[in-house]
């Protein structure tokens, strides 16, 4: 998390945990849910990522906080993209008009995850680590402020993590969508001084949501053919 060490380590373990026992029940259920039950267990190790990014900035490691710098933004700007629209295409009914369309998503996430990331790992100087109201700022160069403004390139992140759940076949997993919006929102109105921290503590909680969808098995409900 933003605040401190110790609670980027304590939500960490929260959505591990959440996440273990998530994955335990979609392997019993249904396999098509294992895809959306690892997002709690990837949203747990970037917090886990993000309590050693705070380990090196308190104690002047600039090693530390840069390889767990780089290692956070390895979710924020490679997984996220690719894997939230997979993991919708995986659960999507075959007969689905738009699962054909989740995976050509996933395949343009994929690609843009890898322009975001891939200059920053062979540049790490390029990430900027600091601190702003007792809050982690991840800031610095990235290839695309070359060739369009960061805010549109802000934009269309959250559409290829967003788009994908309001679109899904099962209301509940568009419920995760609308989670995802009011994330944006809060994050953008309040607490835009340490965006891409927050945003990613924010998303990593709602992800809460899937581990509740899965132990319940929400989805199906909507297509018992498929989830008996």
């Amino acid at each position: 998390m933003c605040l401190s060490e110790s609670v980027s380590f304590a939500a960490s373990g929260l959505l591990l945990v959440g996440g273990v026992y998530a994955s335990q029940r979609a392997w019993k259920i249904n396999k098509s849910y294992l895809p959306v039950a690892l997002m709690p267990v990837f949203a747990g190790l970037q917090q886990f990522s993000e309590g050693f990014v705070w380990a090196g900035m308190n104690t002047g490691d600039p090693a530390l906080t840069t390889v767990a710098g780089l290692w956070f933004i390895f979710f924020t700007w490679f997984m996220w993209p690719f894997w939230i629209p997979l993991s919708v295409y995986v659960l999507e009914p075959k007969e689905s008009r738009r699962k054909h369309l989740f995976w050509i998503i996933s395949l343009i996430g994929l690609a843009f995850g890898l322009v975001l990331f891939i200059p920053h790992l062979l540049n790490p100087e390029w990430l900027i680590v600091a601190t702003n109201q007792n809050s982690l700022t991840y800031d610095g160069t990235m290839l695309l402020d070359n060739i369009i403004p960061r805010k549109a390139s802000n934009a269309f992140y959250l559409l290829l993590i967003i788009v994908p759940p309001l679109l899904s076949r099962y209301k509940h997993i568009r419920y995760f969508g609308m989670s995802l919006i009011a994330v944006v929102a809060i994050d953008y109105f309040f607490l835009s001084y340490a965006y891409i921290s927050f945003f990613c503590l924010l998303a990593g909680l709602a992800t809460l949501h899937l581990i509740y969808i899965i132990s319940r098995n929400k989805c199906g409900l909507n297509c018992k053919m498929l989830f008996t």
